[in-house]
């Protein structure tokens, strides 16, 4: 069983930055692909982010491309997004998420049935 640890949200102007971190823990020997999901009052669930067991690959949602980038450090079984340019839209819970793969390159799917463990949320406002 992982468990999931977030951290870093809080308010930011807009154009500021924040990096999210989560740390996970119980990792096996399976393979995980890690990623964010964010959710914003009266919008739908969307992946922002995900990368690959040894961080090989990434995804983007269009919506962050340019703006936000996923990192993977092992070592500390921790994944960072660096969230650069904010607008007040970026404002949301963000989830980070764990996805079992079959592949050490596969990214999520960020579906319901497919993300395997959830982080608590951290909440993201983009504010002036």
């Amino acid at each position: 069983q992982l468990q999931l640890a977030e951290s870093g949200g809080g308010l930011v102007q807009p154009g500021g930055s924040l990096r999210l971190s989560c740390v996970v823990s119980g990792f096996t020997s399976n393979y995980y692909a890690i990623g964010w999901i964010r959710r914003a009052p009266g919008k739908e669930r969307e992946g922002v982010s995900c990368i690959s067991h040894r961080g090989t690959m990434t995804h983007y949602a269009d919506s962050v491309k340019g703006r936000f980038t996923i990192s993977r450090d092992n070592d500390k079984n921790t994944v960072y997004l660096q969230m650069n340019s904010l607008k007040p839209e970026d404002t949301a819970v963000y989830y980070c998420v764990v996805e079992e793969v079959t592949t050490q390159e596969a990214v999520c799917t960020y579906s319901g049935g497919e993300v395997d463990y959830w982080g608590q949320g951290i909440p993201v406002t983009v504010s002036s």
